[in-house]
């Protein structure tokens, strides 16, 4: 039985929930949304970006935008890092003002590899990955789209730096003020270039067996456990995302696999993206997945708020994280639970720019 199955009873997405000692008010989670919105140069949280996750903190938890753990780590432009003083600091004001609404906050940890650039790196370096596949598409640069290069494979001697890197920004997300950290290995990014068999054809102990695959993720997870409570600590997957050109042959086995290797160490959540943002298709047993793993289970993808309600009614899942929900309606919590009219996203200002589409969406009071 999952952990959580028995308390599912008369439970809805208004129902407290508890990750250890920490108590949620609600399982409506912020999901993690890329904004490019830090300041320059410097990666580093900004006035603005307080006021936009403040303007939120009606969610049981937010989890932020993912946030590079090292300098290597960049993937796009003017997207925070959890790794210098100053992006300490600049978290610190945002979780002083979500903590003072009685909110709280998980900080994305988030190692973009091969899905960068080396217009964004430190000395021009080539990104890296798993293997040297270059994916199709483009890279977001200061300068605009440029297309992706061939990474360079991480050698196996290089592997441990990563890990420490993971482990210095979770101590900078305990100095920072957070109530916990989302390992980030999700959406076709590094670690999950090491799970899935499209990006990772390595013959070291990093590749071939899923056990092998699996390697890094649970390396660094256990430099995180070093820094934090297992409760506090929650892990991010995208069983068959093709977002960022990555795939695997068998994705219902390899992650089964993932989820189980998690199980038995008291993790806060295990958080999947279920289908595919690209195509829109849902083929995956999502149910094998929760029923690998022992302890809460937080959906995510194009759920709303009936299909939220039924899947915690049925107990399918714990919690659900909102995107775009949560980007258009900063009171997305109160105007579901009286059915009020949701604002609409503006795609066109997801990514980059200033306040508009960012911090000037009215909630229901203001618009009354």
């Amino acid at each position: 039985m999952n952990a959580g199955t028995e308390e599912m009873t008369n439970t809805d997405l208004f129902s407290p929930i508890s990750l250890g000692e920490l108590t949620l008010s609600n399982r409506m989670v912020m999901a993690p949304l890329t904004r490019n919105r830090a300041a320059m140069p410097g990666n580093v949280p900004q006035a603005m970006n307080v006021t936009y996750y403040e303007q939120r903190a009606g969610a049981g938890l937010i989890i932020t935008e993912a946030a590079q753990v090292s300098p290597q780590g960049i993937g796009y432009p003017a997207t925070p890092g959890i790794h210098s003083a100053e992006q300490v600091q600049g978290w610190r004001a945002v979780n002083d003002a979500i903590h003072a609404q009685g909110g709280r906050m998980f900080v994305q940890l988030w190692y973009c590899g091969r899905i960068s650039h080396p217009d964004l790196l430190p000395d021009h370096q080539q990104p890296v990955s798993a293997s040297a596949i270059k994916p199709e598409g483009d890279a977001a640069t200061f300068e605009g789209p440029k297309p992706f290069v061939e990474p360079r494979a991480l050698g196996t001697d290089e592997l441990p730096g990563i890990v420490d890197q993971y482990r210095q920004a979770a101590k900078c997300a305990l100095e920072a003020g957070f109530d916990g950290v989302e390992i980030h290995a999700a959406n076709g990014y590094l670690l999950d270039q090491f799970l899935r068999n499209s990006t990772n054809q390595r013959d070291d102990m990093y590749g071939g067996p899923l056990e092998n695959r699996t390697r890094l993720l649970m390396e660094v997870l256990a430099a995180v456990l070093e820094v934090w409570e297992p409760a506090q600590v929650g892990v991010r997957i995208s069983p068959e995302n093709s977002f960022n050109d990555i795939r695997d042959a068998n994705p219902q086995a390899t992650f089964n696999f993932v989820a189980g290797s998690l199980s038995g160490k008291g993790l806060g959540y295990l958080h999947v993206v279920e289908g595919d943002m690209v195509s829109g298709e849902r083929s995956l047993d999502y149910q094998q997945i929760r029923n690998h793993f022992d302890g809460h289970y937080m959906a995510n993808c194009g759920y709303d708020k009936a299909r939220a309600q039924a899947a915690i009614a049925s107990g399918d899942c714990d919690m659900v994280s909102f995107g775009q929900l949560f980007i258009a309606n900063p009171d997305l919590v109160q105007r579901f639970k009286t059915d009020a009219e949701l604002n609409a996203p503006d795609p066109d200002t997801f990514y980059g720019g200033d306040e508009k589409g960012y911090t000037d969406y009215l909630t229901r009071d203001q618009s009354t």
